[in-house]
């Protein structure tokens, strides 16, 4: 597999285009575009496995025509994930316990030279499967990688050691560790996600009060913005990102974030006054003075009771991966505010995939 690398201005140049088209009607200032590596700019990889005779290898299918295609190699991902894919196949190919039913293998890797190899089955896995399955580990670490191995078959999940990895990203000059746990969201562009958390900083700098964050996953914003106001109250709903958020604020020595296990839609009711949480009883949402929020919200985009909470706040931070869920949000998110900045991050190349960052000042 080869990547048009040549082409990349341009594509990232169209792309760049088609976000102003859609945003044109905002009356939006000058566009920031935050360009990619051109390659090994995944950090995360999932491959279904073909076998065929004695010989078996990663695929991944046409989204068009649905033809499966052979993958040795992927410029798109990481150069750790490439060098694990060229090193883990020889090694369950001679092994049948670790090879039989075996269906799919996904990747997690990280800038700070750790990786995660989930190897996903249709066979219950037994205590032979975790013998061989730790001689795996010893050789790979043998060969310097920092691997954890994590067995997957119907309601099980076999870890050899912990199923998560510790990245490091450099921020503004600043060095944060975030914990990334495997089967849950982390931003697949490390990259880019470096260039989106320094211009979120940049855009809340002069903040005064305290800033509530929607949809926080594992902590990526509120980590890094925590410097820029008094408090920071976020919430998430899934537990691994609950967890992992939580250590991230002990690791980076951050003193004034605090994490409620809670969906969006959920606090909007919480803080509308609508219906009460035994989980909101040791918080006091009126000890904070939250005059910035920021949303990170799934494809989908903004509920309309969320979407009408947004408008009661001075400053809106809309990281989006959906610029026409975006847009549709913008039709109410302009009543009321005008967008002061905005940026593409180009975090998937060569796709059409535009995630958008919006800063919005509040007029009315």
């Amino acid at each position: 597999m080869t990547l048009p690398i040549a082409q990349y201005p341009q594509l990232l140049k169209s792309k760049a285009e088609c976000l102003r088209k859609l945003l044109m009607p905002f009356d939006p200032p000058n566009l920031a575009v935050f360009a990619s590596p051109t390659e090994h700019f995944r950090m995360r990889a999932e491959f279904r496995i073909w076998h065929e005779g004695n010989d078996l290898y990663h695929i991944m299918f046409d989204q068009t025509t649905r033809q499966r295609i052979r993958i040795d190699h992927f410029p798109q991902a990481s150069l750790l994930i490439n060098q694990m894919m060229a090193i883990l196949i020889p090694l369950l190919k001679i092994n049948s316990i670790l090879r039989q039913s075996l269906f799919q293998i996904d990747y997690l890797s990280s800038l700070s030279g750790q990786i995660i190899v989930s190897l996903l089955y249709h066979k219950p896995l037994d205590e032979a499967w975790q013998t061989e399955a730790k001689q795996l580990r010893a050789k790979l670490q043998s060969q310097g990688f920092a691997v954890q191995l994590i067995g997957r078959a119907a309601k099980q999940k076999i870890c050899l050691d912990q199923d998560y990895i510790d990245e490091k990203l450099c921020i503004a000059g600043r060095q944060l560790i975030y914990r990334q746990v495997e089967n849950s969201f982390t931003q697949p562009n490390a990259q880019i996600n470096q260039q989106m958390l320094g211009w979120a900083l940049d855009c809340t700098k002069d903040s005064e009060n305290d800033l509530l964050e929607l949809y926080c996953g594992n902590g990526n914003f509120s980590i890094a913005l925590a410097q820029n106001f008094r408090k920071v109250l976020a919430t998430e709903v899934a537990k691994p990102s609950v967890k992992a958020a939580q250590f991230n604020i002990q690791a980076n020595h951050i003193k004034n974030l605090q994490i409620i296990r809670m969906s969006a839609e959920d606090f909007t009711q919480a803080i509308n006054g609508v219906r009460t949480f035994n989980r909101l009883r040791t918080f006091n949402l009126h000890d904070y003075q939250c005059d910035t929020i920021l949303v990170d919200p799934p494809r989908a985009g903004l509920d309309p009771d969320t979407l009408a909470l947004l408008q009661n706040y001075a400053r809106i931070l809309y990281i989006s991966c959906n610029p026409h869920t975006l847009c549709n949000n913008l039709q109410t998110l302009c009543q009321t505010h005008r967008i002061a900045r905005v940026a593409l991050f180009d975090q998937f190349p060569y796709t059409d995939h535009m995630e958008t960052g919006v800063w919005l000042i509040k007029t009315a």
